[in-house]
């Protein structure tokens, strides 16, 4: 078979520089890449068209309104609804309220619509029980989490010393 004719091998990394995520049929996974990543791996455009449009982006970030969230888009408003939920849990939560967190927290990994983030929240937990008996214990217990994720990332580490105030907007 003549080099022309081989198939050719599908990309490890997008234009992003992040690596590409692909489905367990090997698809690239829409929710699980950035827009401009999948599209270039998907053949909607080209790679240069895609950094023409990832320089767009970043200088006006509401040009990609208009499509279905990303990885990032999901990931970031996943992250506000889980510390926000931190903020606003109980002090004190009564043992219902604590099994009702863990069922909620089992429950999100299982339905996280990018499948390689949810196993590896899911594998998170499994490794650290979330810990829900106050508060301050899952206010913690999430910002570490979190920090996992920015690590593996390439993002700088939260001081978790401080979760309350950047949730709370509390002077502590």
């Amino acid at each position: 078979m003549s080099s022309q004719n081989a198939p050719l091998k599908a990309p490890e990394v997008g234009i992003s520089g992040k690596k590409i995520v692909y489905d367990k049929d090997g698809k690239p996974c829409r929710t699980c890449n950035s827009l401009l990543d999948f599209q270039m791996v998907t053949g909607k455009i080209s790679p240069g068209a895609a950094v023409k449009a990832q320089q767009k982006l970043h200088q006006d970030p509401q040009s990609s309104t208009d499509f279905p969230p990303d990885v990032e888009q999901i990931g970031r408003s996943s992250w506000t609804l889980l510390h926000s939920i931190a903020a606003t849990y109980p002090e004190v939560p009564d043992s219902q309220k604590q099994q009702d967190l863990k069922q909620f927290l089992k429950l999100f990994g299982n339905f996280y619509p990018c499948w390689f983030c949810a196993d590896d929240f899911k594998s998170y937990m499994t490794k650290n029980e979330p810990k829900v008996s106050t508060q301050e214990d899952f206010g913690r217990w999430l910002c570490d989490a979190h920090n996992e994720v920015n690590v593996k990332l390439g993002k700088p580490k939260f001081d978790c010393n401080f979760w309350r105030r950047r949730w709370k907007d509390e002077n502590e």
